[in-house]
């Protein structure tokens, strides 16, 4: 074939190729065969000659932005022990792929298709946080407007990493983020951008489920730039998770039980300090709070790190209780009768009786009459009954050595006198009995009195610092709930 015949074709086929050429980088060719549906012909159009390998743009040195956006749908667990965070959330991403770009008017008017997702481009946008691989639904579609713009949504379960603070339980507020980032592409290739303006991110609970344990507070979102070389820059959208715990179950199982016990504690000091009771009362106490931290060791929140506030709280009640129980017993020794019992000492009564007692305003209480006063009394009743027969120094009187005036009738015989003698004799050691027992008496009463004082100012130390302690605590998680 000459030369002049391959021109000739040449001059034939190149407006053709070029025509097609610019029609393949506008977007799909016109086709006018009407054998085929609209759909399934732009589909056929997009489809045939498209590389899902390669980032879809016509000049490599363009980035690709893809728009990230985050709606919560719910909080499923929250594992303390693990640091683990479960929730479900709605996630939109949308880009531009500029090699799925059509005219509506030669597809039947049609703006927007949906097409496989495994057919085309998706940028490698991960979660940092991700722990776990959650049961979320398999979406198979994505939908692509006229213009490229590619709109892929999904709902996920997201098993994620978050560091858990549990010191306020149960009124503690967690942070949780989750990281959008690709894995591979750096910020030249892909660059992350939010869909939606912060403050609709933020404040968006229209599809919350609100009626679990946790109450979400909000949704943050922060941009940054990061970089693991010093050639190599990543771009990430964070998005802050705040959600707080509802107090309400853990206050009504956990403080009011607890609370309780320990306002009984407090009433129990009102039984009489030498009441054996009182002991078997409080061991009651101690075993019930026992009893009760087991049944709740297993609600309290653990972790390697740290112990829950309220863990601190039962342990301090339960010292609380274990102080009361030996006070209990400190004061139940001091008044115990006991036979051989010494007098209280001196120093010991100007402490107690003289300056404790004045300070918490029991002086009143505590006047009784001396032993020196009991003593005489029974001293001059039995000088009543035996009638003449006792001296003034209150012993018996030798009835042969008194002398007998000339009215007075003869003194008894000897073996009468021998029996007289003899019943004065006992009646001489009942009076020392009568005098040993109420000089026992006298110091037990003196004992409690030392005792029932100082059961009065350990029962207010004890109730200062119970009250102190429980002022601080709710104090402390009152800021913290409506911080």
């Amino acid at each position: 074939m000459s030369l002049p015949v391959w021109q000739a074709l040449l001059a034939l086929l190149l407006p053709t190729l070029l025509v097609q050429g610019q029609a393949r980088w506008r977007g799909c060719p016109q086709d006018h065969s009407t054998t085929k549906p609209a759909l399934l012909r732009l589909s056929d159009c997009l489809l045939s000659n498209y590389t899902k390998g390669v980032r879809p743009v016509r000049d490599w040195r363009k980035p690709t932005t893809v728009l990230v956006d985050v709606i919560v749908y719910a909080i499923l667990n929250v594992d303390e022990k693990n640091q683990v965070l479960t929730t479900y959330i709605w996630y939109r991403q949308c880009w531009t792929d500029e090699f799925l770009q059509w005219n509506p008017e030669d597809f039947d008017n049609i703006t927007r298709l949906s097409i496989p997702t495994d057919s085309i481009w998706v940028p490698d946008i991960l979660i940092n946080e991700f722990v776990d691989v959650g049961k979320s639904p398999n979406i198979p579609y994505v939908y692509v407007k006229q213009d490229g713009n590619v709109q892929n949504y999904k709902p996920l379960q997201v098993v994620t990493a978050c560091s858990l603070d549990i010191y306020n339980f149960p009124f503690d507020v967690q942070n949780c983020s989750l990281t959008f980032t690709s894995w591979l592409h750096t910020i030249q290739d892909i660059n992350i951008s939010l869909w939606r303006k912060p403050e609709k991110v933020k404040y968006d609970r229209s599809v919350f489920m609100n009626q679990g344990e946790w109450e979400l507070l909000g949704v943050l979102t922060q941009f940054q730039k990061f970089s693991i070389e010093a050639s190599s820059c990543y771009a990430e959208m964070k998005f802050y998770v705040v959600i707080r715990r509802r107090p309400l179950f853990y206050v009504v199982s956990l403080l009011l039980p607890s609370v309780f016990l320990m306002v009984m504690d407090i009433v129990g000091f009102y039984l009489p300090p030498d009441s054996g009771e009182r002991v078997s009362f409080k061991i009651t106490l101690l075993l019930g709070y026992s009893v009760f931290l087991i049944i709740v060791s297993d609600t309290l929140p653990a972790t390697a790190i740290g112990t829950p506030l309220i863990g601190v709280y039962f342990v301090v009640c339960m010292a609380l209780l274990v102080i009361s129980l030996a006070e209990t017993i400190l004061i139940v020794r001091v008044v115990h009768k006991q036979d051989l019992q010494q007098p209280v000492p001196v120093w010991l009564r100007r402490l107690v009786l003289d300056r404790i007692a004045v300070l918490l305003c029991l002086g009143e209480q505590l006047n009784s009459p001396r032993l020196s006063a009991t003593s005489q009394a029974t001293k001059i009743d039995d000088c009543s009954a035996m009638g003449n027969h006792c001296s003034h120094s209150g012993g018996p009187l030798d009835l042969e050595k008194i002398p007998w005036g000339r009215g007075s009738p003869p003194p008894p015989p000897r073996g009468a006198s021998l029996a007289v003698r003899g019943l004065l004799q006992e009646l001489s050691n009942i009076r020392h009995f009568l005098e040993k027992r109420d000089e026992s008496r006298e110091v037990a009463r003196d004992w409690l009195r030392v005792g029932s004082v100082l059961d009065r100012l350990l029962f207010r130390i004890y109730l200062l610092a119970v009250l102190a302690y429980t002022i601080t605590l709710v104090t402390l998680w009152s800021i913290w709930q409506y911080s």
